[in-house]
């Protein structure tokens, strides 16, 4: 046993329990005893109590009790060697060592944290300097504010070759401990060693507890080597062991915030500043086994945030053929991919918290993303072909070591190839789809859908040679994916369309540049949740107060606008924009409509927008205040939010038919 009876009897009698949960909990004297509001329930009369003489604590709310190391657990959500750690840390009681080689390594590991604190701390100034202003300059680029960096601790490393050596020299560092700790390059052909990081933002790892262990530098200059550069292996870091943010992210987990896993230091920064305080990322590396458990101690699910790209999937690939076959009762991944050609700091900059929610709303088990990668663009019309996804699937599902989990696997998958094989209606009926929809019979070639090849139906278009009308879908045997699956963006890459008022807003714009004239900061201010609209809002803008004085007339100025945009390479955006449109009656959005119902339409889709995500911020607050305490009064409340949405969305028709000073025929409303 790593602590005695002994040793944690020590602790108990160095740290009275009233002083331990006093940290977290206002106490005051009830007699003998300590009284005050339990920690893990809401309540407004205290039933925690705490007696120093028992030296244990008594939550009658929720039935809860124990000693002091068992309130750090559940408080701090940490095992109990931890809890012990820390509470040594707290009476200042050196923790035991078991060999006398073991305490010589912890003090070894002690004086290297010393100077990895010292090396932080030197960072931070140089950000901080004259010298670090190129860093701040970069750092406000990626919309990171002096608040957010003083949070994460960023730096700058400045580009001498020897700077952070003489700065840790004059602290009295050997230079042995500078190179244990990987802050020099040094080796047999390097004769003086010398700063590993030059001329980069420096992002501090820390371990568990918060202690900095390492680096991840990125380069300021375009020409390097390496645009980012992490810490070497250390006797305090070892990359596959650790994730960026833990700390944090264990906390935030502990205290309910979802598990998310991002590819990069920035799009951490950028995912909590966003309130996604639960998210970290590996270091430089695939997701290893060990930065699986460490997951998985925080979260039966965490979601893996990868880019869209092809990358991206790559990515979640390898992590999920890493789970599988350590999957256990209730321990699973999930998977979102982002927008394609976006990471989590763009689309956290473009749509905020909204847009991010949005993303991880449609994140997708790991059952579908292996299926959907043993499928994907594959052939299966012939026996053969579909015996071997079978043989696939099945070898899939052998490599789960637990039989429990392996025999559900089982279960699932031989359900998706029923529904994708099996007849029905007799001999020469057909196939059903994956959605129970197919009925069909011929076109035994048909190919299983690419990633990416569905339109925004989520249904195959027309074949080469046909015309319009149906789906080829309807022709051919084998739909391997439900349409939700298809046109989720695991499937696409990409987010659903930008939202049908957004893109009234953008076309007004579009079709009528004059509404920026009164109506500039209007525009503005607005808040969009799709990155698209936010792109083609800015363009829209910067191509207007260029050049729009140089069209003669109005509809010269809505053409010039549209061909500067061309020229910006939004053309695929623009053809998104016209088909996220789903009906032509807002007639006051077109080009041919009279200013007087440019107007009227304008004002009703602001008026509509801004009272849409008022509605949505405060049903959010409702949710909230209703998971706290659902108390009749909070369950009225969320009625009440949803019934004035659904009033919003109702109001929206009314802008349809608007039209009336153009020619057209006003409907009564």
């Amino acid at each position: 046993m790593r602590f005695t009876p002994q040793f944690l009897d020590e602790l108990k009698a160095r740290l009275p329990v009233s002083d331990v949960v006093g940290k977290r909990v206002k106490l005051k004297k009830a007699g003998r005893e300590w009284k005050g509001l339990s920690p893990f329930q809401q309540e407004k009369t205290p039933s925690f109590f705490v007696n120093d003489e028992k030296q244990a604590w008594f939550d009658f709310s929720s039935g809860r009790n124990g000693s002091i190391f068992d309130f750090i657990m559940l408080t701090e959500g940490v095992d109990f060697p931890e809890a012990v750690e820390r509470l040594a840390g707290m009476a200042g009681l050196a923790l035991p060592a078991a060999t006398p080689d073991a305490a010589r390594q912890a003090q070894r590991r002690k004086s290297l944290y010393d100077v990895m604190e010292l090396a932080a701390a030197y960072f931070a100034e140089n950000l901080a300097s004259r010298a670090g202003a190129r860093a701040r300059g970069y750092l406000a680029d990626r919309g990171m504010l002096p608040s957010t960096q003083v949070k994460f601790r960023i730096g700058y490393a400045s580009p001498e070759r020897f700077a952070l050596k003489e700065h840790l020299g004059k602290h009295g560092v050997p230079v042995e401990d500078m190179v244990e700790a990987g802050l020099l390059s040094a080796g047999d052909d390097i004769p003086v060693p010398f700063d590993k990081f030059r001329d980069r933002v420096m992002f501090p790892i820390t371990d568990i507890r918060g202690r900095v262990i390492a680096f991840g530098g990125r380069a300021l200059e375009k020409d390097v080597a390496a645009k980012y550069l992490n810490s070497p292996e250390t006797p305090l870091f070892h990359k596959g062991d650790n994730l960026y943010n833990l700390t944090t992210a264990r906390k935030a987990a502990h205290d309910g915030a979802s598990v998310i896993v991002v590819e990069g230091y920035v799009d951490v920064i950028a995912m909590v500043t966003a309130g996604f305080t639960g998210t970290v990322a590996p270091l430089g590396t695939a997701l290893t086994e060990n930065q699986l458990a460490l997951l998985w101690k925080m979260a039966d699910e965490p979601i893996l945030c990868f880019d869209g790209d092809r990358a991206g999937q790559k990515a979640a690939y390898r992590a999920a053929d890493l789970a599988l076959p350590q999957l256990k009762p209730g321990k699973s991944l999930r998977f979102a991919l982002l927008p394609e050609g976006q990471d989590p700091d763009d689309l956290a900059r473009a749509g905020g918290r909204l847009a991010i929610e949005e993303v991880l709303g449609v994140a997708r088990p790991l059952a579908d993303l292996l299926w959907m990668r043993e499928t994907e663009g594959g052939s299966f019309a012939t026996p053969e072909r579909r015996a071997a996804l079978e043989a696939r699937i099945n070898e899939l599902a052998n490599g789960i070591r637990d039989e429990v989990v392996r025999r559900y696997y089982r279960q699932d998958w031989a359900e998706r190839l029923r529904n994708a094989f099996a007849p029905v209606g007799g001999f020469g009926g057909g196939y059903r789809g994956g959605d129970g929809g197919y009925r069909g019979g011929g076109d035994s070639g048909r190919r299983f859908p690419s990633r990416g090849s569905f339109p925004q139906g989520g249904r195959p278009g027309p074949r080469p040679g046909q015309g319009g009308g149906a789906p080829s879908l309807a022709r051919g045997p084998y739909q391997m994916m439900s349409p939700q699956l298809a046109s989720s963006p695991i499937m696409r890459g990409q987010r659903s369309a930008i939202s049908r008022r957004e893109a009234l807003i953008l076309t007004s714009l579009l079709n009528h540049p004059w509404l920026l004239d009164d109506h500039l900061e209007e525009v503005a201010a607005l808040e969009f949740a799709h990155p698209e609209a936010h792109r083609l809002r800015a363009a829209i803008i910067a191509a207007f107060a260029q050049d729009h004085h140089q069209a003669a007339d109005e509809a010269g100025q809505a053409e010039r606008l549209r061909a500067d945009l061309a020229k910006a390479g939004l053309t695929e955006q623009l053809q998104r924009l016209e088909r996220a449109i789903t009906t032509q009656a807002v007639w006051g959005a077109g080009p041919g409509a009279a200013r007087e119902d440019v107007l009227s339409t304008w004002q009703q889709l602001v008026a509509l927008h801004r009272q849409s995500h008022s509605l949505l911020r405060e049903l959010k607050d409702a949710e909230l205040a209703l998971g706290e305490d659902g108390s009749e009064a909070n369950v009225a409340w969320l009625r009440d939010v949803k019934a004035r949405l659904s009033e919003v969305d109702g109001t929206e028709a009314l802008i349809e038919g608007f039209g009336e000073s153009s020619g057209r025929f006003h409907r009564g409303v």
